[in-house]
């Protein structure tokens, strides 16, 4: 190739429209080195360089990461093989847009409830945001939660454990709304091993502490419009009764302390 089809990374930069450093930095990085050196070490930039530049900056502007355009690009020789990453990415866009969604909601959401209370709870706020961050689904229980309850759960889970215990609860629900549906009695055996987990959960939960009873019964009747609080009624109409059986069997009372 003539001399003159180089260019000094100064010039490749210049006409691709990116910094110097950038382009140190993808040489570094083992990303796109430069095809000639001159005869006084300066490293020097071919056409075909630059359209591997354009192929990288094409993909870094679709979401993908430096890591992934390294380990994709060698390979983009086909249409399939384009169509695939293609997918593969469009998938991790939709999964980034639906965490982003909850996010924004969850912003919107603390928002309105700052104005209406003229109160901040930024140790709520984090929490609402560590759990979006570690993609749980039930981070919107947080907020029906008073403080004390939250540093009791702060002190009793962390963040793994929260969630796996919420993902147990709601399993345990799930379950509960199932048998009411299959017309499964309270008094049964089947009905009243659930109810024997669901509380276990609740000892669980509390450490045996039946203080915090009140609370979680409070928050398990409260009233709302959205699907949540409608799920909660249904359970807690089935499992109260099972409950009652179950403490009447045993001969014990958890809420009034005997």
């Amino acid at each position: 190739m003539p001399k003159t089809d180089y260019m000094t990374v100064g010039e490749a930069a210049k006409k691709m429209g990116v910094s110097v450093r950038t382009l140190q930095y993808y040489d570094k990085f083992g990303l796109l080195a430069p095809s000639a050196q001159s005869e006084g070490g300066r490293r020097l930039y071919a056409q075909r360089d630059l359209v591997r530049l354009h192929q990288i900056l094409s993909l870094k502007s679709l979401g993908f990461s430096l890591e992934d355009i390294k380990d994709r690009l060698p390979a983009l020789d086909t249409p399939a093989e384009v169509a695939n990453a293609l997918s593969a990415q469009a998938e991790d866009l939709r999964s980034r847009i639906s965490r982003l969604s909850d996010c924004l909601a969850a912003v919107e959401g603390l928002r309105a409830e700052v104005l209406q209370m003229q109160a901040v709870d930024f140790k709520k706020y984090a929490d609402i945001i560590v759990n979006l961050q570690m993609k749980n689904e039930y981070y919107f229980l947080i907020k029906h939660f008073d403080e004390e309850t939250l540093d009791h759960i702060r002190t009793r889970f962390d963040a793994e454990s929260g969630k796996a215990f919420i993902e147990r609860f709601m399993y345990l629900c799930d379950r509960a709304l199932a048998m009411q549906k299959e017309g499964v009695p309270p008094e049964s055996e089947e009905c009243q091993q659930l109810a024997k987990t669901f509380w276990e959960m609740v000892v669980e939960f509390t450490g045996g502490d039946m203080r915090l009873l009140p609370r979680l019964m409070a928050i398990g009747e409260a009233k709302g419009d959205d699907g949540w609080h409608k799920k909660q009624e249904q359970i807690n109409a089935y499992l109260g009764p099972a409950l009652e059986i179950m403490f009447e069997r045993q001969g014990t009372n958890p809420f009034s302390g005997e």
